[in-house]
């Protein structure tokens, strides 16, 4: 018996090649998960590129002062009821979270429940990619409610599918009430459209009905359906979010705008086209879509000045409120409540990806601003009233931009906690906003720096991780950001001074009334200090091996090791996993880079106030490489700092820890063990345990066993995750034998520590002629003689893919895990494992994978299997 069990994978066929060759898209779907990412980034940028020259069509005869000008004619009044509105469909936003929990089993008091919805809605609408954004908040939140990550995982699972569920029911009920108004603009039929949308309608329904029957009659499969209360709440919440944030914008746009039940089925067909088009917060998809559906006698510049302050109103605005919240979390830390300063703990968890969010909208801003002309009032008072330098003004103005890049630059490193950013951030944006004075008196952009100012300072003790910022290298979804962001700079730039001629002169003319050759010089800035940032990320060397420990480093490892309760610590002892300790050296990780895995064994070893600088340092030295970082079967406590560090769990199973302070043999409960251990005496067994100075001494007994066994079940060491038999592992440890008439016929390695909370055992090898009850008569001596011996548990290792929850709530991991566990035992078994563990009584406690960015988790696994194999061909084989 392998008391430390690998995962089992299968591999996957290669992929068939047709007479003719492979087409293209067979080409993209065999070709590396990397390469099919950053296509598809590259599809979702050239896309952006084709709305903005769409939008740029409809918007041809319009002026950015005439933009201006409708923007400054917009009264307060009009402004302050479209934030009301915005406040209401927030409100309503609540509901998802409320119901989800219901869902999942696992109500939360309103205010934690709000404060989380509202804080993952601000920046998931505002940096878009709502699932990961927005999931990635929901998941450091309620983890710290005591969620477990299946909850947690089906909670996000749940919100997203019920908005994409309401958003069609909402969109195909008002265009099949507003089919006559809809349908010239969709170049459909009316008919068409009207019953086209019904017989939708209708589908989605009968497949709820349908859904929820084979739910209730146990025959679901992976799919359950929410009950008719919950789902009938959930899309009551739906349709009251889309038509709050729909008249946000509807009260913002001018006269001769569309009837309100038209206008709702226009908005929602934008709201839905956005998030199909992936674009972060659907940027320009939802404009065009506005702007193409407005009557011809409505002014296109208004129609544009309402979606900007649209923008502000249900996007910057809330981003802005959800960063003041979480800053107020460490003064609301000492308030009486229980519950309250649970909430303020969390939200401090949260903190920094709200901030990073604000922080790359300031930064955004800063680009824009310095690409559009300046209030000619503004510079004539610089140049005259103040006398500035125009050295000074330029200087300012092409500041300011390159200011904006180190701020979405810095907002990365805010998400992932890094004091360095941190610093940046804060320094870039009070530079920037002293600039916002001398560039033009820009009183706006200044008290939004100020803002985050105020929301960054407070919360300084949360970004603690000591990471420079030049070690980092830019993902794939971050340089899609930063070339959104310029693509829009550009498309802005033009669009201001579509009036001027260009010429080469233009680069070389310094004047205060010269805007054009003032935003194009900072664009270039902009562009160039980008695109060094890019090629800086793209070319960096990635890390393709990783150092053995040496004996200094082995030696430090185990007197850590011997300090602190985990037996299978003792892993280290092998010496085939690289170490990495923290700074304070009294805490450690082990791990193994396989393909682009970083995986770590256990997750941190040693002191737990190290532990989670340990596992950030682990996740930045993993992407450092150019890889994801895994953490392979951690115990619960650790799942919150992985939370933090941006990685997502699943449950591997449960381990199975036997408490030894009550242990015995007596009583009808324990008979059959009783009697394994007595027919073991009758047949002559003996057990005895050799201390660490007496192993060399039975050291070639125990080599033969161990080679007989390998032999007779045609297998082949292991690695990892367990240990193998070598010399100076073996020699390491003290050993338990069990010998018939004077000869070894069976040993383990023992594995303990200094502080006897736990015990364990790796290597189990027995001799083919051993009688039956050989190995169980070694186990129950094993541990009567621990418990003697003063320890209190003793762990009979992992059974993988047990204790996966089968509950309506439980996400797609476990749903497949759960089958294999039912139905797998042709290739491993699963149920027998369990079963054979459940004997001895135990605790079973769960274990995690989590995994770092957005891929499937098999992919780490796949790799993790490799390295405890020892390569593919011991995945295939023994």
């Amino acid at each position: 018996m392998a008391t430390r069990t690998a995962p089992t994978s299968a591999n996957d066929p290669l992929p068939s090649r047709t007479a003719s060759g492979p087409r293209l898209l067979e080409r993209v779907r065999s070709a590396n998960p990397t390469l099919r990412r950053g296509l598809g980034l590259a599809a979702i940028v050239f896309v952006f590129a084709l709305v903005v020259a769409t939008l740029r069509r409809f918007a041809g005869d319009i002026s950015y002062d005439e933009v201006v000008a409708a923007l400054l004619a917009t009264s307060w009044w009009t402004v302050g009821l479209a934030v009301v509105l915005a406040a209401c469909s927030y409100a309503s936003l609540v509901l998802y979270d409320v119901f989800a929990l219901r869902y999942v089993g696992r109500p939360q008091p309103l205010s934690a429940t709000a404060f989380v919805s509202f804080c993952a809605y601000a920046v998931g609408n505002t940096a878009g990619f709502g699932p990961l954004s927005g999931g990635a908040i929901r998941y450091r939140f309620y983890s710290r409610l005591g969620l477990s990550p299946e909850a947690i995982a089906a909670v996000i699972g749940f919100v997203t599918v019920a908005f994409g569920t309401g958003l069609a029911v909402a969109a195909f009920t008002a265009s099949a009430i507003s089919s006559e108004a809809i349908g010239p603009i969709l170049h459909l039929p009316p008919d068409l459209l009207r019953w086209g949308a019904i017989a939708a309608i209708a589908a989605i329904v009968g497949g709820y009905l349908v859904l929820l029957r084979r739910t209730r009659s146990g025959a679901g499969g992976w799919l359950r359906a929410p009950s008719p209360a919950i789902a009938g709440g959930q899309l009551l919440a739906t349709i009251l979010d889309l038509f709050f944030s729909a008249l946000v914008l509807y009260v913002l746009l001018p006269a001769g705008k569309p009837d309100l039940p038209v206008f709702l089925a226009i908005y929602t067909i934008a709201v839905a086209s956005g998030v199909l088009s992936h674009v972060p917060a659907g940027l320009g998809v939802f404009e065009t879509i506005i702007l193409a559906a407005m009557p011809e006698a409505v002014p296109s510049q208004e129609v544009l000045s309402a979606l900007l302050l649209y923008r502000l109103a249900y996007h910057v605005l809330p981003l802005i409120a959800a960063a003041l919240l979480v800053s107020g979390a460490e003064a609301r830390r000492v308030v009486a409540s229980p519950i309250a300063r649970q909430t303020a703990d969390a939200a401090a968890r949260i903190a920094p990806l709200v901030l990073s969010a604000l922080t790359l909208i300031a930064g955004a801003m800063l680009i824009f601003s310095s690409v559009t002309p300046a209030p000619t009032g503004d510079l004539d008072f610089l140049g005259s009233t103040v006398a500035l330098p125009l050295g000074l003004v330029e200087a300012a103005h092409f500041a300011s931009g390159i200011l904006g890049i180190i701020l979405v630059v810095g907002s990365r490193g805010l998400a992932q906690r890094l004091d360095g950013a941190w610093w940046a951030s804060v320094a870039a944006a009070s530079l920037a906003a002293a600039l916002c004075f001398l560039k033009a008196v820009a009183v706006f952009e200044a008290a939004f720096l100020a803002l985050l100012l105020v929301a960054l300072i407070p919360l300084r003790g949360r970004f603690d991780r000591p990471a420079s910022l030049f070690r980092e290298a830019l993902s794939a979804p971050w340089l899609f950001a930063v070339a959104i962001i310029l693509l829009s700079a550009g498309a802005l730039l033009f669009f201001a001074y579509e009036d001027v001629e260009y010429s080469h002169g233009l680069w070389t003319d310094f004047a205060f009334g010269a805007e054009a050759p003032r935003s194009l010089r900072a664009f270039l800035g902009v562009c160039v200090v980008a695109g060094a940032v890019a090629l800086w990320s793209l070319l960096r060397t990635a890390l393709d091996t990783v150092a053995a420990p040496s004996a200094e480093e082995l030696a430090q490892a185990v007197a850590i090791l011997n300090r602190q309760p985990l037996a299978d610590a003792n892993l280290v002892r092998s010496g085939d996993k690289a170490l990495l300790f923290s700074e304070s050296r009294d805490a450690f990780l082990m791990y193994a880079r396989q393909g682009r895995s970083f995986v770590s064994l256990f997750g941190p070893i040693g002191a737990p106030a190290s532990a989670a600088e340990l596992v950030w340092r682990f996740a930045e030295m993993a992407r450092e490489g150019g890889g994801r970082a895994a953490f392979y079967q951690i115990h619960p406590e650790v799942l919150p700092l992985c939370a933090d560090a941006g990685l997502r769990a699943i449950k591997l199973g449960e381990a199975a820890i036997i408490p030894l302070k009550n242990f015995e043999l007596k009583g009808a409960k324990r008979s059959g063990l009783r009697q394994t251990v007595n027919r073991g005496e009758r047949d002559g067994l003996r057990f005895e345990v050799v201390p660490v100075e007496a192993v060399p001494s039975v050291f070639d007994d125990l080599r033969r066993i161990s080679d007989g066994w390998l032999e007779s079940k045609s297998a082949r060491e292991k690695r990892f995750s367990v240990g193998w038999f070598d010399r100076d592992y073996i020699l390491s440890q003290p050993v338990a034998l069990v010998r018939l008439e004077g000869r070894i016929v069976a040993f383990a390695n023992i594995l303990v520590t200094g502080t006897k909370l736990q015990s364990a055992i790796d290597l189990m090898r027995f001799a083919p002629d051993a009688p039956r009850s050989t190995m169980e008569f070694l186990l129950l001596s094993l541990m009567l003689h621990l418990r003697d011996e003063g320890y209190e548990t003793f762990d009979l290792g992992m059974a993988p893919l047990s204790g996966l929850s089968n509950s309506p709530a439980a996400p797609l991991w476990n749903r497949v895990g759960g089958l294999v566990f039912d139905h797998a035992e042709r290739f491993y078994n699963f149920r027998g494992l369990r079963a054979f563990k459940s004997k001895f009584d135990p605790d079973w406690r769960p274990r995690y994978l989590a995994v770092s960015g957005g891929l499937p988790p098999a992919l780490a696994l796949a790799d993790i299997s490799q390295l405890i194999a020892g390569g593919l061909t011991g995945v295939v084989s023994k």
